[in-house]
């Protein structure tokens, strides 16, 4: 099925991936915002996804992400996890926190 725009903005067909990307501590300061929802095609990997946003907001979130942990739906991937993404998903981005 071929994507249309409206207003500039694809529009989602199905199979797409609605992604929620929350960002924390200094992954939120590099971001500029805390949490940020997209429209993936299907096929996008953890990799695609982490690689979108670093290029959406920019090379100081690139940095931070490839010193970060992260949960996709709760459960611990690799930033160069080529694992498929899949409907409604929830990506989190923890940077290595200090303290004890």
């Amino acid at each position: 099925m071929a994507r249309t725009e409206r207003h500039g903005y694809p529009l989602a067909v199905p199979g797409d991936i609605e992604l929620t990307i929350r960002y924390f501590a200094g992954a939120a300061a590099a971001a500029g915002l805390e949490e940020e929802r997209v429209t993936l095609p299907a096929g996008t990997t953890v990799a695609d996804a982490l690689a979108g946003a670093g290029a959406r907001r920019g090379p100081a979130l690139a940095r931070v992400i490839a010193a970060s942990s992260l949960l996709v739906d709760g459960i611990h991937h690799r930033t160069s996890d080529a694992t498929p993404l899949a409907g409604t998903t929830t990506l989190d981005v923890l940077p290595p926190f200090a303290g004890g």
